[in-house]
């Protein structure tokens, strides 16, 4: 059996039900997103990069909004790319690449890009790494483009009311988990070492992750990300989203 034997759209269903667990607000976060790419192409992007985009979901979403545009997944989670191929229409390319590494770039199908989006995921990667990311990420983007970072991106000029607004979101994830409403993150990929198509390619994600060692998260806070963004060149920076303990940030380039 090949990854393309898979039902990428079961499959999509229960991702989108784990992690909404996480993030019940995770579709206004993908919508400030597609604003901002709406807001800098004029509603006709003609590329984006989705970086660490995983299944895809945000590249499905962007395809959904702009119906001609060319998008490029970025990811090296093996199982996480076989349902991004088995869903993503003519149009896309999924790229295996390590964003740990900046020779990802080398990988990517095209030089330039309207938007680079990433969607709660680099808080897995160290902060000085991205930082990095979002230099490189500058070196993609056209004059005028756009990059945005959606995640746990606290507001550091209220820390307190932050973490309070964590812990109630901490609360109303595990009452769902304790409820069955829906699969944990350990409970999905239990799911999917038993699924005899992904089943072995998540063997091949544990020793990449276990090669990787990212075990560890890093959430600097909303100042951090903005000169991040300033010193990797960015002409206009800020936030864009905010929904509790988290944020959007984008630079035009």
């Amino acid at each position: 059996m090949t990854p393309y034997d898979i039902d990428p759209v079961a499959w999509h269903e229960s991702w989108d039900r784990q992690q909404e667990a996480f993030m019940p607000d995770r579709e206004q976060r993908f919508s400030a997103l597609l604003d901002v790419v709406d807001a800098v192409t004029g509603g006709q992007p003609m590329r984006v990069l989705d970086l660490a985009g995983g299944p895809g979901s945000l590249s499905l979403r962007v395809r959904q909004r702009f119906p001609d545009v060319v998008t490029t997944v970025v990811d090296i989670d093996p199982v996480l790319l076989a349902i991004a191929r088995a869903s993503l229409p003519g149009g896309a390319s999924v790229v295996s690449a390590d964003l740990s590494d900046p020779d990802w770039l080398a990988a990517l199908p095209h030089r330039e890009y309207d938007a680079v989006l990433t969607a709660t995921a680099l808080h897995w990667f160290p902060a000085e790494r991205v930082a990095e990311i979002y230099a490189e990420a500058w070196q993609v983007l056209r004059p005028g483009g756009v990059f945005a970072n959606v995640d746990h991106i606290i507001d550091d000029g209220l820390p307190s009311l932050a973490e309070r607004l964590e812990q109630r979101a901490r609360e109303r994830r595990h009452a769902r988990w304790a409820a069955g409403a829906v699969l944990s993150w350990q409970g999905w990929w239990e799911h999917v070492a038993n699924d005899p198509v992904l089943g072995p390619l998540a063997a091949e994600r544990a020793k990449i992750f276990e090669i990787e060692h990212r075990s560890s998260e890093s959430f600097p806070p909303l100042s951090w990300h903005l000169t991040a963004l300033r010193s990797a060149g960015f002409t206009e920076v800020g936030s864009v989203w905010r929904g509790g303990a988290e944020g959007a940030v984008a630079g035009v380039r």
